[in-house]
């Protein structure tokens, strides 16, 4: 079930709702909704989800919803998704909290991506062709990310140290089991 960013603001204002946000520790300084618990996609747990109404939140919704599915196929109930995340709450001129501005974990992936096909070709074409694999590798990759919507290298990436700053997660209380 999905929620929109000024009905979840209304049961906010009246109580009893607990924000999950489940993006990167650096994603989550950069911009958050106040009062929402830091909970990453990669590190959520259910045994660490407890209460009576939990909306996840990301920056889009895509997260969120992965992690609906993740905890519900291990027995949590009553959660909900922000419906376009982060960004739709913003669009809708409700507030949040703002730090340090950091890349995005999709322009990271998109960057490394790039840099690696780079380094692939020029190696392939001035060092040895077997380099040539390294753009097939990547390239591929994202083929399967694309089917999938599942990403090694964004998985690899927010664990990178740079995504890893403060982690913000207050007491880690949040939904019921």
């Amino acid at each position: 079930m999905k929620i929109q960013p000024k009905q979840l603001k209304d049961e906010i204002e009246q109580g009893g709702v607990t924000l999950i946000d489940v993006r990167t520790p650096a994603e989550f300084g950069e911009v958050h909704i106040e009062g929402s618990q830091l909970m990453p996609l990669d590190r959520l747990k259910a045994d660490e989800v407890k209460g009576d109404s939990c909306v996840l939140v990301c920056r889009s919704g895509k997260r969120a919803a992965q992690a609906k599915e993740k905890l519900e196929s291990a027995g949590c109930g009553n959660l909900r998704v922000l419906e376009g995340g982060v960004t739709a709450w913003e669009a809708a001129g409700l507030p949040v909290n703002r730090g340090k501005a950091v890349l995005s974990l999709e322009r990271q992936v998109r960057i490394t991506a790039g840099v690696l096909v780079l380094i692939g070709v020029i190696l392939g074409t001035w060092v040895h062709a077997g380099f040539y694999g390294l753009a097939a590798f990547v390239g591929a990759g994202l083929t399967f990310a694309g089917i999938t919507d599942w990403c090694g290298m964004a998985m690899l990436l927010a664990k990178a140290p740079w995504n890893q700053r403060g982690s913000h997660c207050g007491d880690s209380t949040a939904c019921s089991v």
